[in-house]
Parts: structure tokens; sequence; C-alpha cells
């Protein structure tokens, strides 16, 4: 099945500091250098620079937008998907997506790890939240130390899963 395109989810914190948007952005070059299909908010942060690394590299970027106007997206947004529905949208990426980085991140960002590891989406973390219940460590965030290796991990969770 290598035929099949492969959409990640990359998601974090809309206002970041230079260093988390180094990051994204080199996320967004390794999405693209392994021909996946890089799905986000579509606004700024994490989102507009994983944006920006996948279009440096030639990559397909989809950004699935809180509001009605597609002019809003992010100016590397190859295909920008309005939907009205406000953060409901956190859903939409996370279901377009076969697995999610995220890197960084507020409560939007903790929503979305949330409804992925509730629907079996594997999520990888790279500097971002990490789980636990009643004082035990929940272990469904995946870390990663580096972008290299969160894109790694994420591909390889999706070969695994088809």
């Amino acid at each position: 099945m290598k035929d099949k395109l492969i959409f990640i989810g990359v998601i974090g914190g809309g206002e970041v500091p230079s260093q988390v948007a180094e990051q994204a952005e080199e996320t967004g070059r390794e999405i693209a250098r392994r021909g996946a299909v890089l799905v986000c908010g579509g606004l700024g942060g994490v989102m507009e620079a994983a944006c920006k690394g996948a279009s440096d590299e030639g990559g397909l970027t989809i950004g699935i937008l809180p509001g009605d106007n597609r002019l809003a997206a992010n100016p590397y947004v190859k295909i920008p998907i309005v939907t009205g529905i406000g953060h409901a949208r956190n859903v939409a990426v996370v279901k377009s997506s076969q697995a999610i980085i995220a890197i960084d991140g507020s409560y939007g960002t903790l929503s979305e790890i949330g409804h992925a590891l509730q629907s079996g989406i594997p999520v990888i973390g790279l500097n971002t939240w990490s789980l636990s219940i009643d004082r035990r460590i929940d272990d469904g965030i995946i870390p990663a130390d580096s972008p290299k290796d969160a894109v790694d991990k994420a591909i390889e969770l999706i070969n695994n899963q088809q």
C-alpha cells in the first residue's frame, strides 16, 4: 500500500516562541520529505511554521479552519477547508489524520490530543503535554526527541496500522 497518501496532523499553539516555531518548521519539512500530507488547523504559530516547512520542501498542506473565510488561512496552506464551527474543528483535524504530532501547545492542543487518543489515533509529542491520572503516568503520548524522530515514529505507527 505504498501508493496511498499518508496524512500526518501537526497541532500546537497559535502563538509560539521562535524555538518552538523552528521545531514545527523542521517537522513540516520532514513530513514533506517523506511524501506525506500535513494536516493542521490552518492558522498561525505551530500550524504556520509547520506549513512553511512543508511548503519549502514542496509538500501538500491542508488547513482545517475554524471560521468561514478561506483567506484566514496562513499563507502556506495549499488546501484551506472552512468549517464555520470554531474550536469544534479540532475534531476534524484529528479525524483527518492518521497520526498526530503535538508540538508545545495550550488547551486547544490538549483537546486535540484527547480526541486523538480516544479515537485510537497515535499521538507523538515534541515538548508538549504529558498526561497522568490519579498521579499515575499515562503513556498515551509517545515522546519524541526531535522533529525527525517524531515523523519517523508517526510514519512507523501509520505503516503498522495498515
